[in-house]
């Protein structure tokens, strides 16, 4: 069996800027896992911000370039000014604005922002991989180390030809069936990207003292969103271009008092879209939809405060399009980041709900840091040094954790939306971050 430098387990944009820094660092001999049994259109719109592109400048000149291409070819080069992301108090009146133009934001900070769909960015960096190198439907399904490389067995169905667009069912991995094939493969290393469900950080923090950890946290924050209503009277409408839709065309409203902030946007004559984020109990929302989602919205607004043409936009809302999203965690500071030859990166060690548009943000600077040390390992010919392999990732997670228990807070809390002077202090320490002197820092 062959035996691959590095194994990568999760094929989204995460992972696969992993591989990508890899192979521009000359390390090859790479293998990316994905549980996927066909690439297709999933996901919802990903913003790459000034640090995570500039993470991805410095994984691979080509992604940036490439990602960089794709965005700015979507865009009409003569609409109107580039559009503006309104922050509001519970009264209406404007806390601070952040235009969203990618030339704004590359004077401001040193490097631009864009917004792609998931699939869109994932296929973006796949095809700049060998095809060869990025195998789907095998769903990893434990992992075992040994003192000479890691084993990673995997489950393949058979039958994916019949329905490739499948999701995987888990009571059909324990039923005797000759549809599923096991297949293991072997690793000098082994990179998790397998997302917050993470199967890998489940079998490494098993019968250990993180054994606590290996599954993800409520955070206590859920979405409660329905993406587009249709069904806008006039007069609403209209109360809605003239309070809110003349600054900009998407808004969040809210203040650091409440648990609950409304992020609402104009997608075309009446047509209304919006996303609450808000505390709720997980056992409230479970086995609940519909309008019941609808009223637990509403209550929530009312609770807080908000003004009544925002309310009578989620009393609107269609029970069939109305959804909602618990969020999960894994805190930064609760458990280690590696085992052994096992490394964590992304939302699989750190994931957080998406609040401040960090969580892609993140992992690519997860890709740059832990790619910065595999690259270390090749070139001393470590791969049969454990004490170094260990140093290495301690060097990873002792660089990355303090500034995730930051961006975690930031996220919790959301204090960077509540002043312009947060928001700047938020934005400099964060978009306005020197790489090279980072990378510096780790070799």
């Amino acid at each position: 069996m062959n035996i691959y430098d590095v194994v990568i387990i999760g094929a989204g944009p995460v992972g696969l800027a992993t591989a990508l820094g890899l192979r521009q660092r000359g390390i090859e001999n790479i293998l990316v896992l994905d549980q996927t049994r066909a690439f297709r259109k999933v996901g919802q719109t990903v913003d790459l911000l000034a640090n995570g592109l500039k993470a991805i400048r410095y994984i691979d000149s080509n992604a940036y370039e490439a990602i960089k291409r794709n965005f700015l070819s979507s865009q009409n080069p003569t609409s109107k000014p580039s559009p503006v992301w309104v922050y509001k108090d519970l009264q209406g009146n404007n806390v601070y604005s952040t235009p969203l133009g990618f030339d704004y934001w590359f004077e401001k900070y040193g490097e631009g922002r864009v917004s792609l769909a998931w699939y869109d960015l994932q296929t973006t960096l796949r095809q700049l991989l060998p095809e060869d190198i990025v195998i789907i439907n095998n769903r990893c399904v434990n992992i075992q180390e040994d003192s000479n490389c890691v084993r990673i067995d995997c489950v393949s169905d058979a039958s994916v030809n019949i329905n490739p667009y499948a999701y995987w069912e888990e009571d059909n991995l324990e039923a005797p069936s000759q549809q599923f094939e096991r297949k293991s493969y072997q690793a000098k290393l082994l990179v998790a990207a397998d997302g917050i469900n993470s199967t890998v950080r489940k079998v490494i923090y098993k019968d250990t003292e993180n054994s606590t950890f290996a599954q993800p946290e409520y955070s206590g924050f859920s979405a409660i969103f329905c993406l587009e209503n249709t069904d806008i009277p006039n007069q609403l409408e209209t109360e809605l271009e003239v309070k809110y839709f003349r600054e900009g065309f998407v808004l969040s409203m809210g203040n650091d008092t409440v648990d609950s902030r409304l992020m609402f946007f104009r997608r075309g004559k009446g047509q209304v879209g919006y996303m609450l984020h808000a505390a709720v109990p997980l056992e409230v929302l479970n086995n609940t939809s519909g309008s019941s989602l609808v009223e637990i919205a509403y209550h929530k607004l009312e609770k807080a405060g908000f003004p009544s043409e925002l309310k009578q936009l989620v009393r609107l809302s269609p029970a069939t399009k109305i959804q909602k999203r618990p969020y999960y965690i894994h805190h930064a500071t609760a458990s280690k980041w590696s085992k052994g030859r096992t490394v964590l990166v992304g939302d699989a060690a750190h994931g957080m709900p998406p609040f401040m548009a960090q969580g892609a943000n993140q992992g690519f600077e997860d890709a740059l840091a832990i790619t910065t040390q595999i690259t270390n390992i090749a070139q001393n010919n470590h791969w049969d040094n454990m004490p170094a392999i260990t140093q290495c990732f301690e060097i990873y997670e002792k660089y990355r954790r303090p500034f995730m228990e930051y961006i975690q807070q930031a996220t919790l809390t959301r204090f960077p939306q509540t002043s312009e002077q947060l928001s700047q202090e938020y934005s400099q320490k964060v978009y306005c971050r020197n790489l090279d002197s980072a990378i510096g820092i780790m070799l």
